[in-house]
């Protein structure tokens, strides 16, 4: 008997895998199947042997899934890559459009009502958390609906743990709106928008961006049944 043949037997009892032994030796795994065909493994050899065919089956899968992570994440910069850059410009067709939207999602729309009667004066408000939709809308109230940046007040809702100060100079800069014309800050963020987003992913609260101005709140509810017509 080849002494190779003798230590390969050896090592296989002892617990060692094809490919380990191919290594060492350097015979083919067809001619170690051979060799090991009549071959009775103990317990103990049986579970070494499956102990690392199982590591080394998650050690491929892990590596298997980095992989295709990597291609993932990289297939998503280049889809969102290409697609911003469709949007080379926007035009005030483009804007009309994407405020109205905005408000029909985002925007105040029930009538006030009190004691039963609904309110002849409305408010044009929209409330959110993202600084850039607060940016579009404040730019379509300026440049579509014709209201000028004085005529613009805001509140704010923040958590406890929020500095109000930090906050308020934050939501300003956004919004080129001075200090002095929000109102006042409220503590605790609303019930709507805590049952959709966690307080962890609200960092800056939210605002309120108003304006008081009847005709334009039922110009925007015109703009908004317009729209529906095309669902």
């Amino acid at each position: 008997m080849r002494k190779d043949r003798q230590k390969a037997l050896r090592l296989r009892l002892g617990g060692k895998s094809y490919t380990q032994i191919r290594d060492m030796f350097g015979v083919p795994k067809s001619t170690l199947s051979g060799w090991f065909s009549e071959l009775e493994l103990s317990k103990e050899a049986k579970e070494k042997i499956l102990k690392r065919s199982r590591a080394k089956s998650l050690e491929g899968l892990l590596k298997r899934n980095i992989n295709q992570t990597k291609l993932a994440l990289e297939r998503r910069d280049k889809i969102r890559g290409e697609a911003k850059n469709e949007f080379r410009s926007i035009n005030k067709r483009d804007l009309f459009i994407a405020g109205v939207s905005l408000y029909w999602a985002e925007g105040y729309k029930r009538p006030v009502v009190r004691d039963g009667r609904e309110r002849t004066h409305h408010v044009v408000s929209l409330t959110n958390s993202d600084p850039h939709i607060i940016k579009i809308f404040i730019r379509f109230l300026k440049d579509i609906c014709l209201i000028p940046q004085e005529r613009l007040a805001a509140n704010l809702r923040i958590f406890k743990h929020q500095n109000p100060e930090t906050l308020l100079n934050f939501w300003s800069e956004v919004t080129k709106i001075p200090r002095g014309r929000f109102d006042k800050i409220y503590i605790g963020i609303s019930k709507s928008s805590l049952s959709k987003k966690p307080y962890n992913s609200l960092p800056h609260g939210t605002i309120q961006i108003r304006v008081g101005d009847t005709k334009l709140f039922h110009k925007i509810m015109g703009w908004i049944d317009g729209m529906k017509k095309f669902s």
